[in-house]
């Protein structure tokens, strides 16, 4: 029997991936979950407890200053931290766009002050993970996802592994449009998390790529909301990945926070106070069956906004349709994708998935030690990124770029250098100027000591 431990275990998603874990075949024991917010931990261990009732399993939460408990004996540590909580994703997005640059917690501004913000933290688990669980493999699902797999994978012996479910997303996305199951359609998808292609489509061997590019119907349904103009598509000639909407049309996702006069990270602040208060009084009158339904109402709607708010001119704040799908089923999605990863290593026979790794060669263009997001080969002696050759020249020097602010935005941290978190933002694309990377980086610290106060 077997344990996983969440770091980060307040989270939202927690009960979504407790859920999966308890139905997986794992044979787990124990998870044990550990955050610094304790009732937040209390609220999401209740939910989980809940959903894994059938199944025999112990949701144990460890106390703030008991990291090393938490991952002590360990198999699997996932983890998913979000310091300084939902209200500092708002004011990260609210001083970018104040800035001229759109708010989003993985590009721009919000990428770089959470990773400030996330990676002393993450260092310090990952030194309670050598030294108490040297065996576990160590799944970041952490924010900015590359950008925290590419700081740990540099500074770190884990056993490391990063994941994101966009990539999975849009494969089932593809294969519904296509009217085939997914595991009939294979996608050559490569890039860095958030930042990612999608270059060619098999079926049967044969390439549909172009009919697929002719189609703007089938375009437009391989996003959440109205990103990108079928046109621009068809002139890149490959499937960009959602996110890139933050740089193909940086713009109007600017123009329409403005407009709305919010960004998701507001919404996501506005749809969690509801939502906790709700909890709140279920979980104490001992009404779990109602907590759950709140909870799955919530990702409903959280689900069914995504994206909007950016994308769609003078859309509501909280507006959207709630998904009927139900989370705890649904095909993709955080949870699926951590189980996907753990049952793999279980395995001799390889899965593959998209993980973010090591390159190790597999992208032409990029160092061995840089973390890319590949197609992996993946079971009991760990990933292997799938070679994947030279980057297009109309999307390399974009990589190229965020990449270098990537690395520059690692040394900003570990230096505790302000000057080095300017560099970052200047090489960014979205930015460009040193003067303007001057303002953001001296806003965002004045409005958050802190966590970004140790920048000198």
């Amino acid at each position: 029997m077997s344990k996983v431990t969440i770091l980060g275990g307040g989270g939202i998603r927690t009960p979504l991936l407790i859920h999966g874990l308890v139905r997986a075949p794992l044979g787990l024991a124990e998870i044990a979950l550990f955050d610094i917010d304790r009732e937040r931990a209390d609220m999401m261990a209740a939910l989980g407890r809940e959903v894994a009732r059938q199944a025999g399993v112990e949701v144990s939460i460890t106390t703030p200053a008991s990291v090393e408990e938490a991952v002590t004996g360990t198999e699997f540590v996932v983890s998913s931290l979000r310091v300084g909580g939902a209200a500092a994703r708002a004011r990260d997005e609210r001083i970018a766009i104040e800035h001229g640059i759109a708010g989003q917690e993985t590009t721009g501004l919000g990428g770089l002050s959470k990773a400030l913000r996330t990676i002393p933290v993450m260092l310090e688990h990952a030194r309670a993970v050598e030294r108490y669980a040297p065996a576990a493999w160590f799944i970041s699902f952490t924010n900015p996802a590359g950008l925290m797999t590419q700081a740990l994978s540099s500074l770190t012996r884990l056993k490391l592994i990063g994941i994101c479910d966009t990539p999975s997303e849009m494969f089932h996305r593809l294969a519904e449009g296509m009217g085939r199951p997914v595991d009939q359609v294979g996608c050559d998808y490569f890039g860095l998390n958030h930042l990612g292609w999608i270059r060619e489509v098999r079926v049967d061997g044969e390439n549909r790529l172009p009919e697929i590019l002719a189609d703007d119907r089938q375009l437009r349904s391989l996003y959440h909301a109205d990103l990108f103009d079928p046109a621009m598509i068809r002139t890149l000639g490959m499937l960009p990945s959602e996110y890139l909407f933050f740089y193909y049309e940086q713009q109007r996702a600017l123009e329409n926070q403005r407009r709305t006069g919010a960004s998701r990270g507001a919404e996501v602040v506005r749809l969690n106070e509801l939502l906790f208060g709700e909890l709140q009084q279920a979980i104490s009158a001992g009404q779990m069956e109602s907590a759950i339904v709140l909870y799955r109402e919530y990702l409903q709607r959280r689900s069914g906004s995504y994206m909007k708010l950016e994308a769609e001119a003078g859309t509501a704040l909280g507006a959207g349709v709630a998904l009927a799908e139900d989370p705890f089923e649904a095909a993709t999605g955080y949870h699926r994708i951590a189980i996907d990863v753990m049952t793999a290593l279980r395995q001799s026979v390889p899965t593959q998935i998209v993980l973010n790794v090591a390159n190790r060669g597999a992208i032409d263009d990029l160092a061995a030690d840089d973390v890319v997001e590949l197609p992996c080969l993946i079971d009991r002696h760990g990933p292997r990124p799938v070679e994947s050759g030279p980057l297009p020249e109309t999307v390399r020097g974009l990589v190229l770029a965020v990449k270098e602010y990537e690395r520059l935005t690692i040394r900003a941290a570990i230096e505790g250098s302000r000057d080095l978190a300017k560099l970052a933002l200047m090489v960014y694309p979205l930015v460009g100027q040193w003067e303007r990377a001057n303002r953001m980086i001296e806003a965002l610290i004045n409005e958050d000591e802190e966590h970004l106060g140790y920048l000198r």
